[in-house]
């Protein structure tokens, strides 16, 4: 596991990491504008136990099982981060896109067992009301997602269930620091983590990062 490495230092702080994160191409102008209206899609989920296999090549099992797949003409993509909201239970979370769907609409939906039961839902209803929200701020911050993977890793009792980006500030011409914070949500309580990322703009490399509760 990550966290097990050569490079782990006092629990979750990270130096000199020579991890390298290749940058995004730009987003399609249209599906970007569409995204960035934030504006929730009303449809229904389902629910599965997934597969060995997926469409995308990413097990059920990322982001802990927090997962969902699309229908084939679906403007989401694969690896892409939507949230998902119960508007029965006022739950909602945010889940990684890892498979299709024959034959399911745009606004519909079919979650991992646990995502759906993380809902609020009993997997008995077998279906239910859903809004869905894209998430373009997180897919263009990059590591704004990175770290969220990493507080999950973390906080492996919790669920995420909002993301927001802080700031950003320049150290030095080969530094810059982004700072990010996440509401996770577990059966007894909510709280709030921060994350910090400093990274050389020049070469995409990351020099320190770090996660703490706020």
């Amino acid at each position: 596991m990550f966290f097990n490495d050569p490079y782990n230092i006092n629990g979750y702080q990270y130096v000199n990491n020579p991890y390298y994160m290749q940058p995004r191409g730009p987003y399609n102008r249209y599906y970007y504008d569409y995204y960035n209206r934030q504006q929730p899609i009303r449809g229904q989920a389902t629910w599965t136990e997934g597969g060995q296999e997926t469409k995308c090549g990413i097990p059920w099992s990322q982001n802990r099982y927090m997962t969902a797949a699309v229908g084939k003409n679906s403007p989401y993509e694969c690896r892409q981060t939507i949230k998902v909201r119960n508007p029965q239970t006022g739950r909602e979370l945010l889940l990684t896109v890892v498979d299709e769907v024959s034959g399911y609409p745009q606004n519909k939906i079919n979650l991992h067992r646990r995502a759906f039961e993380a809902l609020g839902a009993n997997t008995a209803q077998g279906v239910i009301d859903v809004e869905i929200i894209a998430n373009p701020e997180l897919e263009q911050q990059k590591w704004g997602k990175y770290l969220l993977e990493l507080t999950q890793l973390a906080y492996p009792d919790y669920n995420i269930r909002e993301y927001n980006f802080i700031r950003e500030t320049q150290v030095s011409p080969t530094q810059t620091q982004e700072t990010y914070e996440y509401t996770l949500q577990s059966q007894q309580e909510r709280i709030k983590v921060r994350g910090n990322v400093v990274y050389n703009p020049n070469t995409d490399r990351i020099v320190s990062f770090d996660i703490s509760e706020v």
